[in-house]
Parts: C-alpha cells; structure tokens; sequence
C-alpha cells in the first residue's frame, strides 16, 4: 500500500510560518506537520520520529522542510538533521528560510534570461542579508564577477569570503555603499543589479542608468514602497525602462512560487535529496 506523504514543517521562528505552510499544502502534501521555536538542540527527536516510524521503501515519502526568519539558525538546524542520519535511514530535506533560496533563484533565473551570467559584471545590492547572500552564491557559480555591496565593508568582506570558501574560483569584490561616492563606484560598469534590501529601503535613489548605460537588467526584490531600485516598478516583469529590463518583486515572485512548489514536490521522489540554493536554483531551471 501506497503511505501518504508527510512534510515535517520544521521552523525557528516563535510561529511557523503560514505562508510556507499553505504552499506546501497547496504542492499537494497529504499530511503537514507544523513545528516552531525549532533549535538545532532539539531538532534531533524531531528527525529520528521522521526516520523511524517508516521502513526503508516507504522514507521517500516523508520529508522535512526547514524555514524561519533567521537563516543561520535554519541552516544550523538542518545541519543537525542531517547529522542525524546513517546509512539509507533519512529523509529529503528543503531549507528555505524566509523564502531565501527561492527568492535568489527566482532573481538569477530572471537575469540569466536576458544576459550571459558568465564573465557579467553583476551587483548585488544589501548582499548581506539572506537573499543577497544566496544571490552573491548563484551568480558566482555562474560565473559572474560578483561585486558584494553593503553599507559596511567588513560584513561584504564577510561574504565574499564565505562565497570563496563554497565556490571554487568565484570573482567578488566587496564594496562599501553607505556614501553616494562609494555607490557610484560599485554601480560602475555593472551590467546586472540585484536589491536584494528590506522592504521599503530606497537603496539606489537616482536613475539606475546613469551608471554610464551599462546596466541591461536591474531586479529589485523589495515589493514595499518606496522601491528599493528608483525607476523600477514591484510588478514589472521584463518591462523595458530607460534600455534596462526590470524585474520587480512581484514580477520575479510568481516564479519563486513556482519553484517553491517544485522543490517540496520533488522531495517526495526519494529519501536522499538535500535542496539547498544550488539543488533549488537547478529545480527552478528544469521548470517549464
């Protein structure tokens, strides 16, 4: 007999998260089982009740998804499911914190339609936070030259050097962008720019092009007034403005919904998958 699916909805936040939630109902999960305040202290009771109660040919059909507003802690906490595991007894995990892994995927995914990503001179902007530390990740194994930008040096130099230590040969230049001046240089040249910055933060407050033309396509992932790129439009969706192609939030959104609701479908197709920012940017690409 066939055994329903089960998503372990695995969450650091006081709440889980209703959005997460109603995707993964809305993916066709038969059974989800919600968890919050999940610490990577306690995640391991959680993991073995995943593993153990199911013999080896049914473990696909059961899988875990880890999210919650801090991603270091997720990360933290899906590192300790996996330690879990041994031999053929595991389950497949997604982790996806805030929307993080899809979000960058979505963003990458846009780019890479209009412009080569290999040897592009790309920024992202607010690179320091979740998305834009994925997004710095993706556009890096793609084979951007990388500029990572954040109001304070040390924590772009902090990225860079994270992004060094997981892609073999990545191009990144930190950049301080807390003064116009140290804007204008980390714009220049730039044929791609992502913000990836907090709902309404004005990071680039006048005219994307005047960078000197370079610019083909600018995404801006903040989807709260005032945008986070001047010029760009949370619905806009390949809209050409001023020679630049523009993504807004919403524009790049419907495909991070898609991926999102292909990645927890494929966590049911085995017992061994681990979809992280790569595994799910690669997911986003096979979509049709």
């Amino acid at each position: 007999m066939t055994k329903p699916t089960v998503l372990l909805q695995l969450d650091t936040d006081a709440q889980a998260s209703v959005f997460d939630s109603l995707v993964a109902i809305d993916s066709g999960v038969d059974h989800l089982l919600r968890h919050q305040g999940v610490t990577p202290e306690s995640v391991r009771d959680l993991v073995y009740g995943a593993m153990f109660t199911r013999g080896p040919e049914h473990l696909k059909r059961t899988a875990i998804f880890v999210g919650g507003s801090d991603a270091g802690l997720a990360e933290k906490v899906a590192q300790r499911a996996k330690e879990c595991y041994f031999g053929p007894v595991r389950v497949s995990i997604l982790l996806d914190p805030n929307g993080a892994n899809t979000t960058a995927a979505a963003a990458v995914l846009a780019a890479e339609k209009h412009l080569p990503l290999a040897g592009s001179e790309a920024i992202v902007l607010a690179a320091t936070g979740p998305v834009g530390r994925r997004a710095v990740r993706l556009l890096a194994r793609a084979g951007a030259m990388v500029r990572v930008a954040s109001r304070r040096l040390d924590r772009a130099q902090e990225v860079c050097q994270e992004v060094a230590e997981l892609v073999d040969g990545a191009k990144l230049a930190p950049h301080d962008t807390s003064s116009d001046q140290g804007l204008r240089t980390a714009l220049d040249g730039a044929q791609l720019v992502i913000a990836a910055g907090p709902p309404g933060v004005e990071l680039i407050g006048t005219p994307f092009a005047s960078n000197g033309g370079t610019v083909r396509v600018a995404i801006d992932l903040n989807a709260v007034p005032p945008a986070g790129i001047s010029g760009v439009e949370s619905s806009d969706r390949a809209e050409e403005r001023n020679g630049v192609v523009c993504y807004g939030a919403l524009g790049v959104g419907g495909t991070k919904m898609k991926i999102h609701k292909a990645a927890v479908a494929k966590l049911f197709t085995t017992n061994d998958l681990i979809l992280d920012a790569e595994e799910i940017f690669q997911i986003g690409r096979e979509l049709k």
